[in-house]
């Protein structure tokens, strides 16, 4: 059968064929314009870079840093608080973990980058956690920990704070951190030093390329530091009076030169000879101090045959100038020491009960036991119950569940802290003496407080400016040299509750805890024996006597009216 028109379509067949032909290649065209992801871009300048080998500055990593101990032995593992992963770089760190970071393009995907190693390394660092070093480290020597340990110790190294700077990648493979480091050295200060931290590619992830000289550049190739010590004399401080101190003055942690010598530091680079750091050079002339030679000696002689850590300061009440330091508790215990006064921090929570609306002669309870309501349970020494009797009665016998109760009742509302804080120096300030009181949260925490514990402390030399504030009227922040400017100002305490206090005080050495302990007629003051979790407690005397304020604390020496106030009876006497 024949098709109509047959011959002409045989005869069109090779036009038809050129025409499909040209339909599918448009089409192919087309269709792969519009499936295209889009044009390729060129690598991104960083990258690029550093395939070419340039370096290419990468944000700045944030700084850590260490907090401070108060000297050696060498910290080590555990000593310092974590120090979270940076965040996003060029802020603070923060506990979020690492940020991503693009690979390297020889390195396998998901393989981090250089600055979360160099993070974890200076944090392992600044912590002492050295396996968590090492595993950051590419082939570490065996002596990794020991390097690090022995330059912290062999060098009296206290603190080290790290600043890490922007990181630089040197290639596909490499890149290198610099980092700024102060380190605190005992007996010399700062010491800043500049380093570099380097980084590789091993196995297919970011390491540290460790070498001696990232704890120090003085120990490339070999090189070392060591510490120096050199004996030179010095100029000896002088007493008020113009005189050497006297000998055996328990004083030598104070005044330079007590001995006719001081030690000279220095850290030297070897082998080159170079000083890194060394001490103030000695000073030209003597300089005297508000140190009174007659008391001194009384001070340093009470002191003889205590056979716990003890401190004596004495400070004359019109002028507020240290007449006496005496100490064996050692790191300048004396002053800066921070201990629970126990009831001797009675004279304070007394002075704001007066300004409450107590008397000396107000009529208080003292049963042996005292529970605040739906609060703990306090108790006097020995469980004493001395019934009603007068709140100087109760200051005398040092009452715990008269003053717990009071406090409770008349002292809320931040009233006792900041009697304590604005009238008697519990306070940041600036000055030589230390102590604080915290916020009570509770009624607990205000009924121990009000006795000398929970978060009350103090030093031997606020205790004595506490004393002198009440013998004079007014607190002064001591000082020990007679040209010394006071960076706090005076503190007047109410005529009528200064006199009152001096009441109360009295009655402590003539009717009360201390009235066996041999003190001199005259002496004013206020025991205190305070509670030291694990340990025996601290025991304190504090108090007055004509112009000179004192204190003295035996560290984990027992009853203060026992204790304390004998060592105090034999200073005063030796004045006489």
């Amino acid at each position: 059968m024949s098709v109509p028109g047959g011959g002409g379509l045989r005869a069109k067949w090779p036009q038809v064929m050129v025409g499909l032909v040209i339909v599918m290649v448009a089409f192919g065209a087309v269709y792969m314009l519009l499936g295209s992801p889009g044009p390729v871009e060129p690598p991104a300048r960083d990258a690029s870079r550093a395939a070419a080998g340039s370096p290419t500055p990468a944000a700045p990593a944030p700084a850590v840093s260490e907090p401070a101990v108060s000297a050696p032995p060498v910290p080590d593992a555990g000593t310092f608080p974590p120090v979270p992963a940076p965040s996003v770089p060029g802020q603070p760190l923060a506990a979020t973990g690492a940020p991503a970071v693009t690979p390297a393009t020889s390195a396998p995907a998901g393989t981090e980058g250089p600055e979360p190693v160099a993070a974890r390394f200076f944090g392992a660092w600044l912590k002492g956690d050295y396996t968590a070093m090492r595993g950051t480290v590419a082939d570490p020597p065996a002596d990794l920990a020991e390097r690090h340990r022995a330059f912290t110790r062999d060098l009296r190294v206290t603190a080290l704070s790290l600043s890490p700077g922007p990181l630089v990648r040197q290639g596909a493979e490499t890149a290198e951190m610099p980092f700024q480091g102060v380190r605190q050295v005992a007996g010399l200060g700062s010491w800043p030093f500049s380093s570099v931290l380097r980084l590789g590619v091993r196995a297919g992830a970011w390491k540290v390329l460790w070498s001696p000289e990232v704890l120090h550049p003085a120990l490339k190739d070999g090189g070392s530091v060591r510490l120096v010590e050199n004996k030179v004399r010095r100029p000896a401080a002088l007493t008020r009076e113009g005189k050497p101190f006297p000998a055996d003055s328990k004083a030598g942690d104070y005044f330079a030169g007590l001995d006719g010598a001081v030690t000279e530091l220095r850290l030297e680079e070897r082998p080159s000879g170079r000083v890194l750091l060394s001490s103030a050079p000695p000073a030209s002339a003597q300089e005297r101090t508000t140190i009174s030679g007659p008391v001194q000696a009384a001070a340093a002689r009470a002191l003889e045959g205590v056979g716990r850590p003890a401190a004596l300061v004495a400070v004359d009440v019109p002028s507020g100038e240290i007449r006496a330091v005496a100490d064996t508790l050692g790191g300048k215990g004396a002053f800066n020491g921070l201990y629970p006064p126990g009831s001797a921090f009675k004279i304070v929570t007394a002075a704001a009960l007066l300004r409450a609306g107590l008397g000396p002669g107000s009529t208080v309870a003292c049963p042996g036991a005292y529970t605040i309501p739906n609060a703990r349970r306090f108790t006097n020494d020995g469980g004493a119950d001395h019934g009603d009797i007068s709140l100087t009665k109760a200051f005398a016998l040092s009452c715990n569940t008269t003053f717990v109760r009071q406090a409770y009742e008349r002292l809320g509302d931040g009233r006792l802290r900041a009697e304590a804080a604005d009238r008697f120096g519990f306070r940041e300030k600036p000055g030589l003496s230390s102590c604080r009181i915290g916020d009570s949260r509770d009624a607990d925490g205000l009924g121990a407080d009000a006795i000398g514990q929970n978060s009350v402390q103090a030093s031997p030399l606020c205790m004595a400016e506490v004393a002198a504030a009440v013998a004079g009227g007014a607190w002064r922040q001591a000082v020990i040299r007679p040209d010394a400017g006071r960076g706090a100002p005076e503190a007047p305490l109410d005529q009528g509750i200064a006199a009152g206090l001096r009441t109360m005080m009295a009655a402590v050495v003539t009717e009360g805890t201390a009235a066996r302990a041999g003190l001199p007629p005259g002496t004013a003051g206020k025991t205190g024996t305070a509670e030291v979790s694990g340990a025996a407690a601290h025991a304190w005397f504090v108090g007055y006597r004509g112009s000179l304020a004192f204190a003295v604390l035996v560290r984990n020496g027992g009853a203060g009216g026992q204790v304390a106030a004998p060592v105090a009876a034999r200073f005063l006497k030796s004045l006489e």
